[in-house]
């Protein structure tokens, strides 16, 4: 396995953004490095033992209820189903479109602190594209896989070190991942600069010369641009894998996920609902591409009052 960083949630030092009026939690030089450099960071205790307990009681209760899951459909679409395929806790699952399912999930959205991450590495134009939960069984006939995020389109698209990413995740771990082949989340270091060679007849895999898979503990969290080569490794450890992923875009990508239902909107702060399309006003020829007047001032505050988040900050615990 290759070299890896892991950083830990701790109280300490807030930046302030020249001009917006807010304090914001914002990424250290080292962690700015790796981002540029490898593409993903690997932040450590980000969901507490409590909230990884219930997060990983809540998977349980969707895989029973209605939902949008993969089908017979083509690949990267997903069907109404009226419970997942298995009802096993353990079984596989692949449940997309989450925000119904409960304010927690809604919570999740513009967490403190991981949120500020995300905004100092993408910037404020941005919306909450997609959420999604996946069930990884332990199994001898899933081989893992690696791919790039956004279909077709955006397996041609990259940007530069220096650039923020069109499309990044922030994916939560509910499980602990320790091991060779443990269903591991997989990446190949600074592959998101790189194209992906998606044309050959023996694409890369979790086992290909240059993968490293990450070890984790439930409660960790990646960050990683849509454009690194990733993926699970095989999980041949007897327990199951679950993960919580939601998906960042700039503003003029098109959503994975549909519209939130009314009743859902009801009990969304503005903020998010401005990272869920709503602009505060109709559709107009440019919207999107050119965004609200209010924007920056919308993503750096909310109904809570700037985002002046006054603990967790992100210092290096790698040894």
């Amino acid at each position: 396995m290759g070299q890896f960083k892991c950083y830990t949630l701790h109280r300490g030092s807030s930046v302030v953004l020249e001009g917006e009026g807010a304090i914001v939690e914002s990424l250290t030089s080292e962690q700015r490095e790796q981002w540029s450099t490898d593409g993903y960071l690997h932040l450590h205790g980000v969901l507490a033992p409590d909230e990884v307990e219930f997060f990983s009681q809540e998977l349980d209760r969707v895989r029973l209820l209605p939902g949008y899951e993969p089908g017979k459909a083509q690949l990267g679409h997903y069907e109404w189903m009226d419970t997942s395929k298995s009802i096993d806790t353990d079984g596989f699952m692949d449940r997309r479109d989450l925000l119904n399912y409960g304010q927690h999930f809604l919570d999740l959205i513009d967490r403190p602190g991981l949120f500020d991450l995300l905004v100092d590495i993408m910037g404020p134009h941005i919306m909450l594209s997609m959420t999604q939960a996946i069930v990884r069984p332990s199994t001898d006939t899933f081989p893992g896989y690696t791919h790039t995020d956004g279909g077709e389109g955006l397996r041609e698209i990259r940007v530069s070190e220096t650039s923020p990413p069109l499309a990044m995740k922030a994916m939560y771990l509910l499980s602990d991942v320790t091991g060779e082949d443990a269903g591991a989340f997989t990446v190949f270091p600074g592959s998101h600069l790189r194209t992906f060679p998606w044309r050959r007849e023996e694409p890369p895999t979790p086992n290909s010369p240059g993968a490293v898979q990450l070890p984790g503990s439930a409660g960790d969290c990646y960050l990683f641009s849509h454009s690194l080569w990733h993926g699970p490794s095989p999980n041949y450890s007897g327990k199951a894998r679950k993960t919580l992923l939601y998906n960042y875009a700039q503003m003029f990508i098109r959503s994975y996920d549909h519209e939130v239902t009314p009743e859902v909107t009801g009990q969304l702060t503005p903020r998010q609902r401005r990272l869920l399309g709503d602009l505060g006003y109709g559709f107009r020829p440019g919207s999107y591409f050119y965004v609200p007047p209010d924007q920056q001032e919308m993503i750096y505050q909310d109904d809570r009052g700037p985002s002046g988040w006054t603990g967790p900050s992100i210092v290096d615990q790698s040894g």
